[in-house]
Order: structure tokens, then sequence, then C-alpha cells
């Protein structure tokens, strides 16, 4: 547990910390980013300039300033601010904030303002902990997370909370904090003298993937490690930027929404037979670390889900690649996975296969109709005859086979679901082939003429 000391926390200059660290807003004025929350007239700038702060979730990816956000509210209310991190604080440590504040309240009428990192790491009976403080109003909670808070927070919280989505931090922004980083010399690395190129500043701006932390954590460990020039310079170029940051920081998180989004994307880009775009988004997937058979679960759904009767093939395609896959591994697995995903962007699409879930409804609204006596098993159908001395009713039926084309005009739906049809074949690939027999037979007249 860590209680916010509000005439220390101004200082950031500790030595040793992170530039990143070091370099975070003290007052609303200096954040920089979140117009869409912090604009002229938001709510959420209103809420932190008039003091009056509700209980809300802070909701966004890693280094998009939900932190910072707090200790620029902590230094805004005349509250107790107190910092749990759900990682590292439990049960234990919540009681003793929750008594505190009860002593807070009842000797100096001074209210609490709860503020709990990756919340989300709380279970349910943990975060239901939380509801009757919330709810009297001991407690103004204020919590972060990298989750989507829908799926990750309970909804009764919710309920009780605004709540507040960060976005990634733009190349604007990101250049911005790292100018005004070079120029502080309280706090950044205004003591040095550093010339630095606009292209190194867009390199560590690109490279970041809307992560400031990393950004300024390149930047410092560019500074720090360049040697004074004849001038006393240290001059950062493009070369060095990317030394500092080698590879580019991409904003994936195999068990979050950028998890969701990306498969998403993927599935949209293929079913929109579009073959860059898909490729674009799987290679995206595999640069995050996503396990490839994951998109290949995917990608064999699609093939029935989107391609289907188009192209029945397709699953086929898709089944073998994934098979090669397990045979051969990675990198040469690439080839696999590129293979299955152009074989699905470029093939003709059908969605005829869902025509199961409609008869599904079918079953779940109304219920299942009896089997015509016709179509029951003949063996069974026979036995009774015997016993019962009656006619068997499966010599009514009229086997196919026996017919010209090998069709025969008979029905083998209930009678009182005759005439209808869940099935509505595409227009596309081989289905059309499929719907022009279809048609065929549909036209035929009765045929009671034996081979």
């Amino acid at each position: 547990m860590d209680l916010f000391d509000t005439a220390s926390a101004g200082d950031n200059s500790k030595k040793g910390e992170p530039l990143a660290t070091r370099m975070r807003p003290v007052h609303l004025d200096e954040y920089t980013g979140q117009e869409h929350l912090l604009g002229k007239g938001k709510l959420l700038r209103r809420m932190i300039e008039s003091g009056r702060i509700g209980s809300m979730i802070f909701y966004g990816p890693p280094s998009s300033g939900k932190t910072t956000l707090a200790h620029v509210i902590a230094r805004s209310v005349s509250a107790e601010f107190v910092i749990l991190n759900a990682v590292l604080d439990g049960v234990k440590e919540y009681r003793e904030v929750v008594f505190q504040a009860k002593e807070r309240a009842k000797l100096y009428q001074k209210k609490t303002i709860l503020f709990v990192d990756e919340i989300h790491r709380w279970n349910k009976s943990q975060q239901d902990g939380l509801l009757p403080h919330v709810e009297s109003g001991l407690i103004t909670l204020i919590g972060a997370t990298t989750l989507n808070p829908f799926y990750s927070l309970v909804g009764p919280l919710l309920s009780r909370c605004q709540l507040f989505e960060l976005e990634p931090f733009e190349k604007k922004d990101i250049v911005f904090l790292l100018e005004r980083a070079l120029k502080d010399k309280e706090r950044g690395l205004g003591q040095y003298h550093v010339e630095i190129s606009s292209g190194a500043l867009a390199y560590f701006a690109e490279y970041a993937g809307g992560d400031i932390r990393h950004a300024l954590n390149a930047l410092e460990m560019a500074v720090l490690t360049s040697k004074d020039d004849d001038e006393g310079r240290k001059v950062i170029t493009e070369e060095i930027a990317s030394q500092s940051i080698q590879k580019r920081y991409t904003r994936y998180d195999r068990t979050g929404d950028e998890h969701y989004h990306y498969v998403s994307a993927m599935i949209k880009s293929i079913r929109g037979s579009d073959p860059d775009a898909s490729l674009y988004w799987l290679t995206a997937m595999l640069q995050g670390g996503e396990d490839p058979h994951f998109i290949f679960r995917r990608l064999l759904i699609l093939a029935s889900e989107d391609v289907g009767m188009a192209d029945p093939h397709a699953l086929v395609v898709v089944n073998s690649a994934h098979e090669a896959f397990e045979k051969c591994g990675m990198p040469e697995g690439l080839y696999f996975l590129s293979h299955a995903c152009l074989y699905l962007a470029l093939a003709p699409k059908s969605n005829s296969a869902g025509a199961i879930f409609s008869v599904l409804s079918e079953h779940k609204d109304r219920g299942t109709e009896r089997v015509p006596e016709h179509l029951k098993d003949k063996t069974a159908n026979t036995k009774k005859a015997r016993y019962l001395d009656v006619d068997n009713a499966s010599d009514d039926y009229l086997y196919p086979h026996s017919y010209p084309g090998n069709w025969v005009l008979q029905a083998y739906l209930p009678k009182s679901l005759q005439g209808r049809t869940w099935y509505h074949p595409g227009s596309e690939g081989l289905e059309s082939k499929r719907n022009l027999r279809l048609e065929q037979i549909k036209k035929k007249p009765g045929n009671s003429d034996k081979k």
C-alpha cells in the first residue's frame, strides 16, 4: 500500500528514477493528449478542475496516462488520496484503508479517494468488497485497468462508476513530450546539451507505438549513452535512435482487447476479399506473439462460415495447411499461414452453411415434430406391422435411385413444415452449380415412372 504524500509527490526529480517517471505531469495543465476526455468543457476536466471527484474507472492500454491522471487528481482535491496495487495488495490492505477512512471521516470529516491500479487483477469477491463503501460514500474509487471493464469488472461496480476510456498517445503528442523532456532541467534532460534531429524524434514516436513510457526511456538511453562531441554536444541522429529503440513496439495483448480487435480485423478483411489487409492483420497478430494455432482455428471456422458451399475445398486447403504447419513449424510455417489466408481471401464467398442455426432456432422455438411414417426405420416398421397386423408404413417410401435422375417427388419434412426453407444458396463459385441443380429439382413434375 502506498499513501500519497502530496507535499513530496510533486518532486519528480528523484535520482535513479526513469525519465518517464520523472516527467510525469504534476498538474492538469502539464497533461498532454486525451483531448476527448480533458479538452475544454469535457466532463473529466470539469471534475478535476472543480475538485468534485466521483467514483470512476480509467480504461486503456499501458502507458496511456491512467496513473498519471490519478496523480493529477491527487493534487487537485483536499481529500486523502490512497493507492493500492491490485497485483501486490489484497483484502488485508483494503481493510486497513477502510478502517483509516472511517477514522478520518469521524475525526476530521475528511473524505478518502482510493486509487486501485490494475483493478482487474482483483477477483469477483474482492471487487464486491468495494461496493458497500463506494455505495455509502465512505470511499471514492478510482480504478485503472488495461482490460475491457465490461468483461473484467463486476457489473454492480461498473454501475457505480463513471467509465473513461484512454487512447494510445498520438505521434505528435509523443514528439511534444520528448521535446519537453529535453528542455526540462529539473526533471528531464535539460542539463545536457542535446542536439536531436527531427528524423530521430519521428523515429522514437513511430516505434513507440503510442507508448510514451517506451519513447521517453528510449530517449534517455540515447542521451546517456552518447558521448559529447568536440563542442560538448550530445548529437542524437536517427541511427542512434534506431539503436536505442531497436524493436518497434507492438500494442498487442493475447489476453486483452487487442487480441479480439486484431482477429476481428483479419476475419472481416478476408470476408471482404482483401488479401493485403488480411495478411496485414494476420502478421500483426504474429508480431504480437499470437499462437499460430489460434489463427488457424479462426481460419478453419471462416472456411465454412464465410466461404462454405461457394468453395467446399477451402476447408480442405486450410486443414491441410494447418497439418503442414504442425509438421514443419516456424519460420517455414509462415508460408502455410499465408497460403490459407490468401486462399480464403480470394475464394468466392457464401454464408449459406449458417442455415443450420436457423433450423436450430426452429427446434428451440417450436419443438421437434415427429418423424413421418414413411421415413421411419424400415426394420422397426416391419416388426411393428407384423406384430399389429397392419400395413408397413415404410412401404410408402420412394427410393430415389429407382427413378430417372435419382430423384422422385416426395415429402421429407413433417406435414406442418412442408414448404419451409432455411437453406438459401448463394450465387458464387461452385454453389451456383448446386443452386442450379436445386432449381431444376424444384421445377420437376412428380415422377412416378420407375427406371
